[in-house]
């Protein structure tokens, strides 16, 4: 039987890869009642290898391995409970979840850490990296038909601070929190869902919290950095100012312009070589939120502000400010780069008067110069007819001595005429021949 030829063109390299990527990180299956808690830390300087180091720390999982971390995503048992390793372009996040007794109360502020007991001592406070987003998530049973009286035991788990709450899955659970800093470092979120919540749908409804607000805090990390340059900005355009100023009013020499601009131009590229990449990653961060909290289909509860409210109150001025920064050091570059145009057409038109001055003098040396050579070539004809006529005078001379009847003197004299007229023609004949 012969063999059956391939039914697809050989794939793309790239192919599989592609495609797995939308498999990349699922969300976890979360069996309520559940803690979960989500650390994510900044990995600038810390190596893949660090992070395996710390993972393989964790209990029976000595013999994980590079390859299992090569997609930037693991999944790890420990026992009950899950740990999730993720790697993103900036930070990297452990999410551990830790199931609790159906007939437990709901652990209190300061029983986080214990009740998350899967972990080494110290294992959460060695993780490689700066912390830039913790979270504690409990997610609990309730009844939410009546949505205040769930709320407020809600309230009673978070603390006295004001809470934002909304009912989520437009209204199959409700999430607040108080994005309240504790002391131990957490902020702390709780999710109030119905019993028959399946452990698919509160994996998803965990995963979009915890990214909500870790993209979030990775959202604001561009908000210092356009504060630190408004000062930069400040001065660039006020110099830019007085540059143009001085450009209009011509009283300034071209170079010494020239120099300034080159100067401010070079700071301007390099606040933008070096901060353009935190602004885009602002942008890119901030629609992630945006994504997620649509993604929640919040519905409100009366008298409280629904978790996208709060952001869009709190967030989009810093998002904006961040913007607007990255504009103002977008167009104070295009402005520097038009008015250097300005100053390189001033530039140029002076050196092309520079340059007509001198071929205009050039024009009028090659004049004077021509003059003098046809003043040289009279000269010069003068001074080749008088040998010629000292050779005819020589030569009438050495005649006279031979016995020929000449008279020497009267002989050259009559020759002048003749020689003067061949000198000359055969000087123009030479010139003709020259010159084409």
């Amino acid at each position: 039987m012969p063999a059956m030829s391939a039914p697809l063109p050989a794939d793309d390299p790239e192919r599989a890869l592609l495609h797995d990527e939308v498999h990349a990180r699922p969300s976890a299956r979360v069996t309520l009642p559940a803690l979960v808690v989500h650390v994510a830390v900044l990995h600038a300087g810390v190596a893949r290898a660090t992070e395996l180091a710390h993972l393989q720390r964790l209990p029976g999982q000595d013999g994980l391995t590079a390859a299992d971390l090569r997609s930037s995503f693991a999944r790890l048992s420990l026992g009950a409970d899950t740990l999730t390793w993720e790697r993103h372009t900036e930070f990297t996040s452990y999410s551990l979840i830790h199931p609790l007794p159906q007939d437990a109360a709901p652990p209190a502020d300061d029983d986080v850490l214990p009740v998350a007991g899967a972990l080494p001592a110290g294992w959460l406070a060695q993780i490689p990296g700066r912390t830039v987003a913790a979270i504690a998530l409990r997610m609990l049973h309730a009844d939410i038909d009546d949505a205040q009286s769930a709320l407020d035991g809600a309230r009673r788990l978070l603390g006295p601070r004001p809470v934002v709450a909304s009912l989520t899955g437009r209204g199959h659970s409700i999430a607040a929190t108080d994005f309240g800093l504790r002391e131990d470092g957490f902020e702390h979120v709780v999710v109030l869902a119905p019993p028959q919540t399946s452990d698919t749908r509160a994996g998803r409804i965990a995963q979009r919290l915890l990214e909500v607000e870790t993209y979030r805090m990775m959202a604001l990390r561009g908000l210092p950095v356009a504060k630190s340059l408004a000062p930069m900005l400040g001065d660039a355009e006020r110099a830019l100012a007085d540059i143009t100023a001085r450009l209009e009013a011509k009283r300034d020499d071209d170079e010494a312009l020239l120099d300034t601009l080159v100067a401010l131009a070079a700071r301007i590229e390099r606040a933008t070589a070096e901060h353009m990449y935190r602004f885009s990653a602002t942008a890119a961060y901030a629609a992630i939120v945006g994504q997620r909290l649509a993604e929640l289909r919040e519905l409100p509860i009366a008298g409280t502000q629904t978790i996208g409210e709060f952001m869009q109150r709190r967030l989009s001025p810093a998002i904006a400010t961040v913007a607007s920064t990255a504009q103002r050091l977008s167009g104070l570059s295009q402005r520097v780069e038009r008015t250097g145009a300005l100053l390189r057409t001033r530039v140029d038109i002076a050196t092309e008067a520079r340059s007509r001055q001198l071929l205009e003098r050039l024009t009028r040396g090659q004049a004077m110069q021509l003059q003098l050579q046809t003043t040289v070539e009279g000269l010069s004809i003068a001074a080749i007819s008088y040998y010629v006529v000292s050779l005819v005078l020589y030569g009438a001379k050495a005649a006279k001595a031979a016995g020929m009847p000449l008279h020497p003197e009267l002989t050259a004299g009559l020759s002048i005429p003749f020689v003067l007229a061949g000198v000359a023609w055969l000087t123009r004949r030479i010139h003709r021949k020259l010159h084409g």
